[in-house]
């Protein structure tokens, strides 16, 4: 097995190109590439990597974990975070054994002596130092990710004829024992494209961050599960770390974006496109629930918002968005008509704001030309998914939201998902009420489960 024609198209016409390198002990027999962007992570990453050296040594040994350290240049970045970096590059330089800086603190450890006997293979991407900066306009998480993947496409071992595994991961998030040979087992007997794997934030640290990152979860998992509901093959989380890809997939759909949020739904929404998403549910990771204030959205921002008291946190989307969704999937998923004022008029008596989203977004032009370009009416329904992708969908129900289906209180909307779903929640809400944080809890393990 040589490097195939489609990575190396993408290598050469799409690749972050060669202003950055990995650095590392050795690239031999790697079929596996963790990449970490980290941007002032020093009291985190680590935690990080010494999850990760608890895996399997048959997988380490060939599994390369790369460090995208990562800012903008100094004069558009806080003094403190390039400082952070650069001590975070100095302790991954020790631990290659490429500085034999003094770092007692560090090197005493029982956190550096697990990841050091552990055979765990380290690389760093150095894009922090003075002239290895990420472009201001592009600074951010997405295009780190991009660095390491794109990079990760050249250290594969490509003479060992198995499927080359991207993981994507954040310096915060802790993964379980399993996490690589769950992953690699997954990916060989499925022969999936991509997968997101099971998720579960952290505990937090005090009462008010709990009852945010708790809230927060629960919104996550009420929307996939309303989309599952429905029927939408778009029904997955889309959360950074929980991301594997293979290579050949990330080459086919261009790599990485480099957005500054929302990298990851975007990512996977492309991916979905050309061969589905897999569910990985015999293996955790573990996000972090910390606040945050790098990101415009996402679960940091929320966290904060939550605390500061600023927004309605306890309320969801209407269920009857996804009752609307539901009949709009299930009738064009079976349509037979070629006329779109047709399928419109339909559309209007299903909801009238879901004409109105239709047509603003050109419903009428968009069929008319996938309909000429399909053979057979199995063609014009792919076409039609493909059209009406994650971020469509995600657009009509935030449309349905602001136009006729009102947010609903959190827990009266959990109960109706439910009962859509011919189940009901483990505890007994008043609706309009707030449970104790204990059941909320409860409710929101519940979900954990049926949502795998």
């Amino acid at each position: 097995m040589t490097i195939s024609g489609n990575i190396d198209k993408y290598l050469t016409n799409y690749s972050v190109g060669g202003r950055w390198n990995i650095i590392s002990e050795s690239l031999d027999g790697i079929d596996n590439v963790v990449v970490i962007p980290a941007l002032a992570e020093s009291g985190h990453i680590f935690k990080t990597l010494a999850g990760l050296s608890k895996n399997p040594r048959a997988e380490l040994s060939r599994t390369l974990v790369v460090c995208v350290i990562n800012n903008a240049d100094a004069g558009n970045m806080p003094a403190d975070e390039f400082t952070d970096n650069q001590y975070t590059l100095k302790i991954l330089r020790c631990l290659i054994g490429d500085d034999e800086g003094d770092l007692p603190n560090f090197w005493q450890s029982e956190l550096f002596d697990g990841i050091r006997q552990s055979g765990l293979r380290i690389a760093y991407v150095d894009a922090s130092s003075p002239g290895l900066e990420m472009p201001v306009r592009t600074a951010g998480v997405g295009f780190a990710r991009k660095i390491g993947l794109d990079l990760a496409l050249g250290a594969f071992d490509y003479e060992n004829d198995c499927p080359k595994l991207l993981f994507s991961l954040d310096a915060d998030t802790l993964v379980e024992r399993n996490y690589l040979s769950v992953v690699r087992n997954s990916f060989e007997k499925e022969k999936a494209t991509t997968s997101v794997i099971a998720f579960a934030h952290q505990d937090a640290d005090s009462a008010d961050e709990q009852a945010a990152i708790c809230c927060y979860e629960i919104f996550l998992r009420y929307y996939v599960l309303g989309l599952r509901v429905a029927g939408s093959p778009y029904a997955f989380h889309s959360i950074g770390s929980t991301m594997v890809c293979a290579a050949e997939g990330y080459a086919a759909v261009r790599g990485m974006n480099k957005r500054r949020a929302g990298e990851d739904f975007y990512f996977l929404d492309k991916l979905a496109k050309i061969g589905g998403m897999g569910r990985i549910n015999t293996t955790t990771v573990h996000p972090s629930s910390r606040p945050s204030h790098r990101v415009p959205f996402g679960t940091g921002k929320r966290i904060i918002r939550f605390t500061e008291g600023k927004g309605s946190e306890y309320t969801l989307y209407n269920p009857r968005s996804f009752a609307v969704l539901k009949e709009w999937l299930e009738y064009m998923s079976s349509c037979r008509d070629m006329d779109p004022e047709t399928i419109l008029a339909r559309a209007r008596d299903m909801h009238p704001s879901l004409d109105v989203f239709l047509r603003v977004n050109h419903f009428g032009e968009t069929w008319r030309r996938l309909a000429e370009n399909s053979g057979d009416m199995a063609h014009l329904c792919t076409h039609f998914s493909l059209w009406f992708d994650g971020f469509k969908t995600f657009k009509l129900i935030r449309h349905l939201t602001n136009n006729g289906l009102s947010p609903v209180d959190m827990f009266t909307a959990l109960k109706q998902l439910m009962e859509m779903m011919g189940k009901e929640l483990p505890v007994e809400v008043n609706p309009g009420s707030v449970p104790p944080l204990q059941d909320q809890m409860e409710i929101l393990d519940y979900l954990r489960k049926i949502d795998r």
